[in-house]
This record gives structure tokens, sequence and C-alpha cells, in this order.
């Protein structure tokens, strides 16, 4: 954290992207620090947004409305309204000063970075195991926690909702995030190649199911967290969705919440994709 021109300003790098976060106020300062700590950095941002903080406004999901106008993007919900030049990398933010504003702040800037970078995010579980990078996607109520909870000693919990995957060396890389879901807590800073994708049901036995390219691009789409109306980098994303299924296996876990479902997991270390 510096304090600089009257600001306090922390650098938060998640995905391997740094973004600075700035305020006026100390006690938000301290919120920022707190929320994301074991994402904090010292490296050169790539991103900045300066914070104003308001107390109106009420949180909803349902009037989330992402727009760009020529090359700038502005973001509005209930409890805060923000805008981000692409080109400069700044941006400002007018929000509450709740974490729940500041989190889906973050996730739609990366959202809106990832797709033009060939990634995204995904409404996922992940974990690192023996060095690779597992996904576990599904409905509310799927299993995407359960498979964490499950997980064998010695993994790195990555998140248990929002995954966070873009293309690296060899192929694709999923991150850890600090976007927690029921398990309240935020994920390991840390990355690995991603081994396979598992969309997750519930049954009375661990058995995986092969399915076709197009079950699984379709699957991947309507899990994908994408905000912004906005043709080319929904088709943008649809190439990077079908870039995906091409490299990783991806196939329909049935599972019964019990610990050996992940000897059935780790069995798709190396495994190929659809052909």
């Amino acid at each position: 954290m510096t304090i600089a021109a009257g600001k306090y300003t922390c650098v938060v790098e998640i995905g391997g992207i740094p973004v600075s976060l700035s305020t006026d106020s100390a006690s938000f300062r301290d919120l920022l620090c707190q929320r994301y700590s074991g994402f904090l950095s010292s490296s050169r941002a790539e991103c900045e947004l300066d914070f104003q903080l308001t107390e109106q406004g009420t949180i909803s999901d349902d009037d989330v409305r992402v727009r760009r106008e020529g090359r700038q993007w502005w973001i509005e919900r209930g409890d805060f309204r923000a805008h981000w030049d692409p080109d400069s990398g700044r941006g400002w933010v007018k929000q509450t000063p709740n974490p729940y504003s500041l989190d889906s702040v973050l996730r739609i800037l990366h959202s809106l970075i990832l797709a033009a970078r060939g990634g995204f995010l995904l409404h996922a579980a992940s974990a690192v195991c023996d060095g690779r990078a597992y996904l576990f996607s599904g409905v509310s109520g799927a299993g995407k926690t359960t498979m964490t909870r499950l997980a064998p000693s010695g993994i790195s919990l990555l998140t248990d909702e929002i995954s966070y995957v873009r293309p690296g060396a060899g192929g694709y890389w999923a991150y850890g995030t600090p976007f927690a879901g029921e398990l309240a807590k935020s994920g390991e800073n840390c990355t690995a190649p991603v081994s396979a994708l598992f969309f997750l049901e519930k049954g009375p036995e661990n058995r995986t199911d092969e399915i076709s390219s197009a079950e699984a691009v379709r699957g991947l789409m309507r899990n994908i967290l994408f905000f912004a109306d906005d043709r080319g980098l929904v088709e943008k994303l649809l190439a990077t969705a079908c870039d995906f299924v091409a490299g990783v296996p991806i196939r329909r876990l049935t599972f019964y919440p019990d610990p050996r479902v992940w000897d059935t997991i780790r069995s798709f270390a190396g495994e190929p994709a659809h052909v």
C-alpha cells in the first residue's frame, strides 16, 4: 500500500493482472487490504481504478448494465457506477463502501479484460492437485463446494465459486481468486495448467461420461460470466470456448459425496481432449 497525492493506493493482482485501487478514505483502504490480503502485489499496475465512496445505493444482481460507448466502458448497478478506458487502463468507481460492490466491480473488469485476451471467468470451483488444475462447473447445488470439501490433503483451493482461466504455456491455466462462495474464504494465490473440466451431477456412484464437443461448448458458454452486451466480445468468447474444448478434456461427472471421487478425477491428468 502507498499514499500519493492524498490517495491511499494498493495493487491487487488476480490472474497475473495487477490492478491499482486508490481511495481517499483510510478506512476503505483498510477494507481493501483486508479483503484482498492474499492478492496484494508490488507489481506495476496494468489498470488503475479510483474509488469514490457514497452511502446511497442498493445491492441487486438483477440490474447490472455493462455498455460500451466507442472505446469507453460504463458499468452500473444500484450500488455502484463505474467507467473504464481500456486504452489508458484507467477508470473510476462510485460505490457504497462494502466488499460485495467491490468484488462485483473487479469481476466485471476482469471479465472484459479476459474476453479480449482469450480467457474467461467461469461459474466453477477449481483446485490444484498434483500440480494440475481441475474445474468443477454446474448449477447452484450441483456440488461445486462439495468437491472442494472432499478433496484430499495437499490440494490448493483456487476458488469454490468463480474460476479464472486464461491461455498460457502449453494450453489454459487456472488461477486462484479472492471471489468466495459458500466456503466464505479466498482461494490460494497460485496457478496451474488445466487438466480437466467436469460438469457435475449428484448420483449413487462415481462415474464420468463423455459428452460431445457441441454439448461441451454449450455448457461452457452457459457458465461463463460475462455481463456486456457486446457482439464482438461475445464472438471472441465463443471462439475461446471452442478452442478450450478442443484442448481440455471435458466430461460429465456423476458423483456420490465420498472422497474416493478424487481417484476418478486424478485419472484425467494428461488425458486427450475431444477428437
